[in-house]
């Protein structure tokens, strides 16, 4: 058993986490970072966004050149499937960036305690060592950012080989034949992209009415239109009653949500992935006195400290959306909190992006949301259908939507499906962080030819005046 004294212990090193580290190490303060994986970088670098993103694109570089290539054309002939180099591609990707944070680690004099981390006291934080053996933390501040987990779903036990997590599809040693996707999220939509891509049948089952239920009704119901033309069978207003692992495969066994007749799914993988939950389990939180909310997430006010002083939380364990970014910028303002300066996150601002293709995008508020609170707003859309660069790349699925304030029109809401709609919502947050009008949108000057011309056009629309329709 060894003691150190630290001015802040973080437990957890995902997205959140590394980064509120590396921040008040840059503010002068002994850092260490807690975290129970041999690598860096939490379930986003390890096992999510990062893994995710790599097989989406070379999923969609293969299906682009065994079916898309040809209209521009590129005449490929005996196209064929290497998954193993795929996903050594996708494994070096993240060691490199694993690696990456160890070395940004060393580089700010965080120092990295691999092991689990547990709360005994107000001040302390015991550490059960990866190697073996216990370490004890003091620390002045601690900060709780151990991001979630898969959610669990009654009757359908994951083994990761056929009835998998998101974590077990980014590893599937061969395609399947037919993969069913047991909720209708950006993860299960995502996964399920990449491996239709590579040629399996795809069938989402979603509870709800609709898939993507937080996003814009328009662009979701536009998003499903996308998704069952690229070969998706989609099962609204269903519930899965069980999943079983057969010789040959899965039988999975689902109802109307309503109640109903039940039917039988045969398929060779089940992917679970109804949401995640925040992971607090044996943090020692109920010891130190830590509050959690109806949803066990652990309460926190503006300043992101919770009900004990000294300790904090970021991320995934508090309320709003479970990303990446999210947690980043809590992290930053937490650190900055503590070293006595203001840190602030404005969670009005905040974008989410589907990585599919075309990729779905938004920030701010949706029309339902802006209907259900009574704010009068105007709407201006313009389709990628009708932009010169999109049509030249061939992607023009899709179209931009800008929601603003009837009376002072201040942008309220962006909203996007297209092929590169995770880069342009950049454009939307950074107007609404500074308070833009759709006018200021309009009246900003867009290089031509490119599919971002489509965001002038439609904040043009806002006002009745677009130029291309």
């Amino acid at each position: 058993m060894s003691d150190q004294s630290f001015d802040v212990v973080v437990i957890g090193a995902g997205p959140g986490g590394y980064v509120a580290a590396i921040r008040a190490a840059q503010l002068g303060l002994k850092t260490a970072c807690v975290e129970k994986r041999e690598t860096l970088g939490g379930t986003c670098l390890n096992i999510g966004c990062i893994p995710s993103k790599a097989l989406l694109h070379a999923s969609e570089l293969y299906d682009h050149t065994k079916h898309g290539l040809e209209n521009f054309g590129v005449k490929v002939s005996d196209v064929k499937l290497d998954l193993k180099a795929m996903m050594k591609q996708k494994d070096e990707t993240v060691a490199s960036l694993t690696q990456g944070i160890a070395f940004l680690f060393k580089k700010n004099k965080v120092e990295h305690v691999a092991g689990t981390g547990t709360i005994t006291a107000k001040n302390t934080v015991e550490v059960a060592l990866n190697d073996g053996g216990k370490k004890t933390l003091k620390a002045k501040n601690i900060i709780i950012a151990t991001g979630s987990d898969s959610t669990p779903l009654d009757g359908v036990k994951v083994d990761e080989k056929k009835i998998v997590s998101s974590t077990g599809a980014l590893a599937l040693a061969k395609v399947p034949k037919h993969l069913v996707v047991i909720g209708g999220g950006y993860i299960g939509l995502e996964m399920g992209s990449v491996w239709r891509r590579l040629g399996a049948d795809v069938t989402v089952v979603e509870f709800l009415d609709r898939i993507t239920p937080g996003l814009d009704q328009e662009v979701g119901k536009n998003f499903a239109r996308v998704l069952k033309k690229q070969g998706f069978e989609i099962k609204t207003s269903t519930k899965v009653v069980e999943a079983k692992s057969t010789k040959t495969g899965v039988t999975v066994v689902v109802e109307p949500a309503k109640g109903g007749d039940r039917e039988e799914i045969k398929c060779d993988v089940v992917l679970l992935s109804i949401g995640r939950f925040p992971y607090t389990e044996a943090l020692g939180l109920d010891k130190a006195g830590v509050e959690l909310d109806e949803r066990g997430r652990v309460k926190v006010d503006h300043n992101f400290q919770t009900s004990v002083p000294g300790i904090w939380a970021i991320g995934d364990v508090i309320e709003g959306p479970m990303l990446a970014h999210k947690a980043e910028d809590e992290g930053v303002a937490c650190a900055e909190n503590i070293a006595g300066e203001v840190g602030q996150v404005n969670h009005d601002v905040i974008p989410a992006v589907v990585y599919t293709m075309p990729e779905v995008a938004s920030v701010g508020k949706t029309e339902e949301e802006l209907k259900e609170a009574g704010v009068d707003y105007k709407a201006g859309k313009f389709p990628f259908t009708a932009n010169a660069r999109a049509k030249a790349n061939g992607n023009t699925e899709g179209f931009v939507k800008i929601l603003a304030d009837a009376r002072t029109d201040r942008v309220l809401g962006v909203h996007i499906i297209g092929s590169d709609a995770g880069n342009m919502i950049a454009e939307a947050a950074l107007g609404m962080e500074f308070g833009a009008t759709a006018e200021d949108i309009a009246l900003t000057c867009h290089a031509h030819p490119t599919e971002a011309e489509a965001m002038k056009e439609a904040a043009l629309a806002v006002h009745g005046r677009p130029i291309h329709i």
